[in-house]
């Protein structure tokens, strides 16, 4: 299990226990948090569930695969460290993960 912290575009932040397994957009969805809209429920067909992870936690994470990549292209405002939170799987080594929410998910 990791904690997530969720950091809202005006500077709110919450926070999340996720199960290892899981992904952030579900930590997300589970415990009603705004700004992760997820509405392919993780099928990587939407990319609402955009997301900036912290600088300090890119290298920790599996790279992004082909087909998130051609999703991230369609992201309103994508940055280097957009990724998309349902490609994000949780395990120990993600305790205290950040991710910072972007202000329109379209």
């Amino acid at each position: 299990m990791a904690l997530v912290y969720y950091v809202k575009h005006d500077g709110g932040q919450f926070e999340a226990d996720v199960p290892n397994g899981n992904t952030v957009m579900e930590g997300a969805v589970n415990n009603g948090i705004d700004g992760i809209l997820a509405e392919c429920g993780g099928a990587l067909s939407c990319a609402t569930c955009h997301v900036y992870v912290d600088e300090a936690w890119l290298d920790k994470l599996e790279p992004a695969d082909e087909m998130e990549q051609d999703m991230l292209e369609v992201v309103s405002e994508p940055k280097d460290n957009s990724r998309l939170s349902c490609q994000l799987h949780i395990k120990d080594e993600l305790d205290g993960l950040i991710v910072h929410l972007p202000e329109s998910q379209f």
